[in-house]
């Protein structure tokens, strides 16, 4: 590829999206010298001054998207919401565009993941595409939809919004907004991630599987732990997995693939990012490379290279706590004299109840040591919105 032939101070990549994943990005991207070119609303946000260069932009706009071009060789997002059409914009003016835009509307309609996935043979749980609340109430009311159920916006949800599990028939007046999917409720032994990546050369790579935990108010994770308490064959079965899949939607960067273990010992494909994800912000501290420079490498068109995990680590959120306020943080400088333990603040300015403000990662030389440490820090470090 003509990119590929570019000193590195030549090459330009365009991001859409300014939020912590674009500023982990744009952090890893500058060890290599690698220009970045942003978009997003504000240049408040948190990557913005981490870039080359900021362009202040609505990314779920097409004109707006189109401001990129002339601007860089290639793009990629941090975030699933933005304008395909913008995309196209991009790619038809000779931009190398990743992930796969045809790919990424598929990503972006659960309704479409989920026929994706049985269209390709993947497995996943039982489900079904219904249009409207009063159908669904219609159907319960038949008793051809049994309760209990998993209710998902087919669009527009994120950390943890846009699901509800449906338990009873009074919980059918409190509906989230539709079109729906609608999911069997399965039983759950087990929460996993892999995130695969790969590059136009047709290498693939996948890093080792995490176990998540999460957070039943919020419905988000809460904490990870890698290596997973799984056995190898478990481990190799979710890996291949991953990587099958993301030769299958021919993405380019890494798509992180969430997973169920069910009490029968099966793998279910429960739904995927086509991004950095927050099942991988551990590999900064825990792998040979992270997601971060991986997925630029896929972008990118670079070699991948082989990735392990080097020591065993957590990864535990930071929750936006009380009212929504000015950003304020607390025990910053008591977490500080624990070894081996590694905050990362994203520097949002406003705090939110539940909003991802930043993680922190814990490593240590077993996992039952990891465990035990980020039990003993966990809540130590407090994020809060400021009213006054």
């Amino acid at each position: 590829m003509t990119m590929n032939r570019k000193n590195m101070r030549d090459q330009r990549l365009g991001i859409l999206g300014a939020g912590q994943l674009g500023k982990m990005l744009c952090q890893r991207a500058s060890q290599w010298n690698l220009k970045t070119i942003l978009l997003d609303k504000s240049s408040e946000f948190p990557a913005a001054g981490m870039a080359d260069e900021f362009i202040t932009g609505d990314f779920t706009d097409a004109q707006d998207v189109a401001k990129l071009i002339g601007r860089c060789d290639r793009a990629t997002i941090e975030i699933e919401k933005v304008s395909s059409e913008g995309l196209r914009k991009l790619r038809a003016s000779g931009i190398s565009v990743q992930p796969n835009i045809e790919s990424l509307d598929v990503i972006k309609d659960k309704g479409l993941q989920k026929n994706f996935y049985r269209d390709a043979g993947f497995p996943s749980s039982a489900y079904r595409l219904i249009s409207t609340e009063a159908e669904i109430k219609e159907l319960v009311s038949q008793g051809k939809l049994p309760l209990p159920f998993v209710l998902k916006s087919r669009t527009g949800g994120y950390d943890g919004k846009g699901v509800q599990i449906v338990k009873t028939v009074d919980e059918l007046d409190q509906l989230i907004s539709g079109p729906y999917l609608i999911e069997e409720l399965v039983d759950i032994a087990k929460e996993l991630a892999v995130i695969a990546v790969a590059n136009e050369r047709g290498e693939v790579r996948s890093f080792p599987m995490v176990e998540m935990l999460f957070d039943p108010k919020a419905n988000l994770v809460d904490y990870l732990i890698c290596p997973s308490d799984v056995s190898p064959a478990i481990e190799n079965h979710a890996r291949q997995l991953a990587e099958s899949l993301i030769a299958e939607m021919k993405i380019c960067g890494l798509l992180s693939v969430e997973m169920f273990l069910t009490s029968d010992g099966e793998i279910l494909i429960n739904e995927v990012a086509p991004r950095p994800h927050n099942s991988g912000h551990h590999t900064i501290e825990a792998c040979n490379h992270s997601q971060y420079e991986m997925h630029l490498r896929g972008v990118m068109n670079w070699p991948l290279p082989e990735i392990e995990l080097v020591r065993p680590a957590a990864m535990l959120n930071i929750l936006g706590t009380g009212e929504i306020g000015k950003t304020m943080i607390q025990g910053w400088q008591d977490l500080m004299t624990e070894p081996n333990v590694y905050p990362h603040i994203y520097g949002k300015n406003l705090s939110k109840p539940y909003r991802k403000m930043g993680h922190i990662t814990v490593t240590g030389t077993t996992i039952e040591e990891v465990k035990q440490r980020s039990e003993r820090i966990k809540g130590r470090l407090r994020v809060s919105g400021r009213t006054s």
